[in-house]
């Protein structure tokens, strides 16, 4: 198994901001409150203690969550841990996308395990646990209902609506009887069906399900999985939901860092509105408005005063939940957090929140960028050496490796340049001699220069696209890696499931992503296993 890195400036897929904050770009400096680095992990430690996390609130409802689960030696002790004040944690977050959704969602874990891990070596009086949350409140249905698999689009078909959450399982029989069709009875793809299936029929709801699979994944590796959708979460959070929603605090700070990243060179993310939390009832999930000093639920019949609005969130905060601008600090409210570990869209949202958080009176943790990987496997190694490409190739233009492909293996001479280089210096010729003897004549030479030119460079296509099809096997070929690799000329982690590698490399494929995922190394994994 080969592991090498290639820097983010050379991957075309990524965007310029998130290659501008993985490569400490100065222009994004003012938005951010510590440099990704390891050594100033201490002075996040020093500033979190003055949050005064509840820690007795966090874990007790933790291990209410964990009753339900089966135990697990590593996560107990992860638990005890929390309850100390010398212990911290490192989070990532994901939607609960269908059977862990695309490739990320595996890699955010493993990422934030590894760091876990080197903190705790850096800092042996301290302790970190990695914290992976799986939110199921303010995310759309249509976000998380699929999963894609060997070629295969498994879709879960429910007419729900609401938090997705708190969703039945009910509904997932049909979409587990695909998936089982599709992985085979192989004893490694039979015995991770296994394990998927268990955790969504012992569970009622979607949203504990997933808990359960995370935790059947990555419970021995210490991994601490959290589901926010607890009233009690809810109620440490009512302070800052209460001040939000009657003095809309977030909105003006948003916009004010917004135009600020503009002037910088980036565009705004999320939308922050007045009231940045969405009601919650079986079935629903509806953004809260104020409209003539009324208090109204879209697409509903509530409709609240202050003073009665402010009953509900005294006696049911559970049924309001924080929107994406408010999210990150209902996590960092609640958790002992040093760090928040996300791809390049879900920091670039974070970016927007420095303010935000100082005006909330919690501390702004460290923003590190996850690591993004390409596993090619064996087959696609052979497939690549037999096309005679490399991958480094296949990050650009598909056509354009092509074309550079045929050229170099032809045997005859398919460019047209000298040609045209002797074409232009005719015509010059000619325009010269025109001019001199009358100045219109030159137009008309110009002219034909540009239809003629034209059919040389017609005539050059010609002759590529001959040759080309003495190359169609090798050609399909290379179409065919670019297609399985960069899915839609995409990123392969952002599509494919894990379950396309899991099923060939077993337990080791995340043994070999925990070792290797360094979150604080610059750069994306390319894994040749």
């Amino acid at each position: 198994m080969q592991i090498h890195h290639k820097p983010f400036k050379e991957i075309p897929q990524f965007s310029d901001r998130d290659v501008a904050y993985a490569t400490a770009d100065e222009r994004l400096r003012p938005f951010y409150k510590y440099p990704v680095t390891k050594d100033a992990f201490g002075a996040v430690m020093q500033d979190k203690k003055n949050d005064a996390t509840d820690r007795q609130l966090l874990v007790g409802e933790l291990r209410k969550q964990y009753d339900q689960l089966p135990q697990v030696e590593a996560v107990d002790q992860q638990l005890k841990r929390l309850e100390q004040d010398d212990t911290f944690t490192v989070i990532t977050a994901h939607q609960p996308s269908l059977f862990t959704g695309p490739l990320y969602f595996i890699y955010k874990i493993c990422s934030v395990i590894n760091l876990s891990r080197q903190l705790n070596e850096a800092y042996p009086d301290q302790h970190v646990v990695p914290v992976f949350i799986t939110g199921g409140e303010d995310h759309d249905f249509e976000e998380i209902q699929y999963a894609n698999l060997f070629g295969n689009k498994l879709i879960w078909e429910n007419e729900e609506a609401g938090a997705v959450g708190a969703m039945s399982t009910a509904t997932l029989t049909k979409v587990l009887d695909e998936l089982k069709d599709i992985l085979g009875d192989r004893e490694a793809a039979a015995s991770i069906y296994a394990r998927i299936e268990k955790a969504f029929t012992s569970h009622d709801k979607y949203g504990p399900a997933t808990v359960a699979l995370v935790h059947d994944l990555f419970g021995a590796q210490g991994l601490v999985v959290a589901d926010m959708a607890r009233p009690a979460y809810k109620r440490a959070f009512l302070p800052i939901m209460r001040q939000e929603i009657f003095e809309q605090s977030s909105q003006p700070l948003v916009e004010k860092t917004q135009a600020a990243l503009t002037e910088a060179g980036f565009s705004a993310q999320a939308h922050a509105r007045e009231i940045n939390f969405f009601y919650l009832r079986e079935g629903l999930r509806e953004r809260i408005v104020l409209e003539n000093d009324r208090y109204k639920v879209l697409n509903t019949a509530y409709d609240f005063s202050r003073d009665e609005l402010e009953a509900e969130l005294e006696t049911h905060p559970e049924f309001f939940s924080p929107n994406v601008v408010m999210r990150p600090l209902f996590q960092e409210k609640i958790f002992p957090n040093l760090a928040y570990i996300g791809g390049g869209g879900e920091l670039a949202y974070w970016l927007e929140r420095k303010e935000q958080f100082a005006a909330f009176g919690l501390n702004f943790p460290m923003l590190i960028r996850r690591n993004s990987v390409l596993w090619v496997d064996k087959g696609n190694q052979k497939k690549l050496a037999k096309a005679g490409v490399t991958i480094d190739e296949l990050f650009g233009d598909v056509e354009l490796l092509i074309r550079d492909y045929v050229e170099k293996n032809s045997e005859n001479e398919l460019s047209l340049e000298s040609e045209l280089e002797q074409f232009e210096a005719v015509f010059q010729s000619i325009a010269s001699k025109a001019e001199e003897i009358d100045p219109n004549l030159k137009k008309a030479v110009l002219a034909e220069h540009a239809r003629q030119a034209k059919s040389i460079e017609n005539l050059e296509g010609r002759i590529r696209r001959t040759e080309k099809q003495r190359f169609d096997t090798t050609i399909n070929q290379i179409r065919g890696l670019k297609d399985k690799l960069f899915p839609g000329n995409g990123l392969q982690e952002r599509t494919d499931n894990f379950l396309n590698i899991y099923v060939q490399e077993g337990e080791s494929m995340f043994e070999v992503l925990i070792e290797n995922l360094d979150p604080l190394k610059d750069g994306m994994i390319i894994i040749e296993a």
